[in-house]
């Protein structure tokens, strides 16, 4: 399928969503038109409310807030996942006796967290960003702990038969391996880090898309959730094309394919 094509697709799946969404608060369908719009607004007013956000300004600071919080917990997370991803996958005897403790940590949902963060690091932006840290570091933990594991062991016979220490495999052999791993979990990652930031921004915090959603929602304001909803989704792919930008030239080593004849 030709990007052109794909991407009318993509738009016309859009269009039908926002004509089928107009016509269900608008014409009654499903049920009475009021009932609808209370519950689910309307296409035109959210667009508009999304105008007259980007118009007067109010929305930038809290965009710039949680774009702040968004790169601090992907970057802290996918170094701390790299750095312990490796060193559990270089140290068996290490990842065997820690193994039942990440998968339990792996398993805590986040939301329990949040509060403990907010305790510890206040309603500030450190609550949400260590918040993000947990979703992103097990994402990357768990692909880079693989990639490195998965190198072909073809490849590490052939690189020591060449004379290469442990320094030069983890730089030309490991490292690439686990390099590919990390970027396929890339776009992954971002997201968690972006619901990391707005979860806790919606369960305690003064600024950001979370709370503009929250502070909507507290006073049954449905135009505005659905608004911070789309505004949220727009800093989503906003995201994800720059994550792709930066992805294809980084992205240069992939591991082989081993056949079996």
């Amino acid at each position: 399928m030709s990007r052109l094509k794909l991407l009318f697709l993509q738009v016309f799946v859009a269009i039908g969503a926002i004509v089928f969404w107009h016509i269900v608060t608008n014409y009654p369908v499903i049920s009475d038109v009021k009932t609808m719009k209370f519950f689910f607004s309307t296409p035109i007013d959210v667009f508009t409310r999304v105008i007259r956000m980007f118009a007067d300004g109010s929305v930038y600071r809290h965009l710039w807030i949680t774009l702040v919080e968004t790169i601090l917990a992907f970057v802290i997370g996918a170094s701390l996942g790299i750095i312990i991803g490796f060193w559990f996958a270089r140290k068996p005897l290490v990842a065997a006796v820690f193994d039942p403790y990440v998968k339990m940590m792996n398993a805590l949902p986040r939301v329990v967290l949040a509060p403990i963060f907010a305790l510890w690091f206040g309603l500030g932006i450190w609550s949400k960003v260590w918040l993000g840290v947990t979703l992103v570091f097990f994402i990357v933990f768990f692909n880079v702990y693989q990639g490195v594991r998965e190198v072909p062991q073809v490849v590490l016979a052939n690189a020591r038969m060449l004379g290469m220490n442990e320094r030069q495999l983890l730089r030309h052999v490991y490292w690439p391996a686990a390099l590919a791993w990390v970027f396929s979990s890339l776009h992954t990652s971002v997201g968690f880090a972006v619901v990391g930031a707005v979860v806790g921004e919606y369960l305690g915090s003064a600024a950001g898309l979370g709370y503009l959603i929250h502070q909507a929602e507290g006073v049954f304001d449905v135009t505005g959730v659905f608004a911070g909803m789309v505004i949220l989704m727009m800093f989503v792919m906003l995201i994800d094309a720059v994550v792709t930008v930066i992805e294809k030239p980084l992205l240069v080593w992939k591991p082989g394919e081993t056949r079996t004849v």
